[in-house]
């Protein structure tokens, strides 16, 4: 990999690292950077790619969050205790999980071969900054119903895997689509965030499985070297978003997002009008 390769990989593990966790499109992000830097790779690398370099992103969310997610606590050296709160968790994310599982086997190709279009994307990310605006300033007047993650029941984990499946549509935001969901039904904005980063682990480890496996694991040093550029530098990014957006949404709401998505959004169509 040669230092303009290098320095294109991870320009975009930078915009993963901000994007993943901000509720602003990850996937959009980095096909309009696409646009721009264009990796020395093969079209079926960069869609792998696009997929995996999220791998960096969910490794930091793990990190950060591993006294919560880790369902097993050692008493003493030999007792291991089970936690089933956090069983009961993950539980209610297999179940937030389904909804999403299905749609994608059935229909990823057809999404990546008519969606992943540049007007799609800016559409996408006008139409739901106005959902963040108008969902915020509905909540204004309503007092959450779910305060903390631990509150939240199986029936509402199913619904907020049924928004979840609107991410599927590039530009949408798999984080932007879950947050909106659970504000829309009375959960708190932090409660939102951490259940996303929750759903975050399986959802992204079984799509980079299957992106892979379609790939068929057989990578050049080159394309090794350059996942793991993007991983590690996605990684690096994540650690400091996910710290700014637990502490941002603690004290104010989602709408700069929205605000954010739509200017992005206006600027993407005239652009490529």
């Amino acid at each position: 990999m040669d230092l303009i390769e290098f320095l294109k990989v991870a320009v975009l593990g930078i915009v993963e690292g901000f994007t993943e966790w901000l509720p602003i499109s990850s996937t959009g992000h980095m096909l309009l950077v696409d646009e721009f830097i264009r990796m020395n790779v093969s079209e079926s690398f960069k869609e792998m790619f696009f997929v995996v370099i999220q791998l960096g992103a969910i490794l930091a969310v793990v990190i950060l969050y591993w006294d919560k997610m880790w369902p097993f606590q050692m008493k003493d050296r030999s007792k291991p205790v089970i936690r089933k709160d956090v069983f009961s968790i993950w539980f209610k994310v297999v179940v937030a999980c389904i909804p999403g599982a299905a749609v994608t086997l059935l229909f990823d190709d057809y999404i990546e071969a008519h969606l992943h279009t540049p007007a799609i994307i800016a559409l996408a990310l006008i139409v739901y900054g106005v959902a963040f605006i108008v969902v915020e300033n509905t909540n204004k007047s309503r007092t959450p119903t779910v305060a903390t993650i631990d509150e939240i029941s199986y029936k509402t984990a199913f619904i907020i895997g049924l928004f979840q499946v609107l991410s599927i549509v590039p530009g949408t935001s798999r984080s932007g689509s879950t947050i909106i969901g659970a504000l829309t039904i009375g959960i708190s904005r932090v409660a939102a965030a951490e259940f996303t980063f929750f759903l975050a682990v399986p959802v992204m480890i079984g799509l980079s499985f299957i992106k892979m496996l379609k790939f068929g694991f057989s990578f050049t040093s080159a394309e090794l070297l350059t996942l793991a550029v993007g991983c590690a530098v996605a990684f690096a990014v994540s650690i400091l978003v996910i710290k700014f957006l637990i502490s941002y949404i603690k004290k104010k709401d989602f709408k700069i997002f929205g605000w954010y998505r739509i200017a992005l959004g206006i600027v993407v169509l005239l652009y490529f009008m």
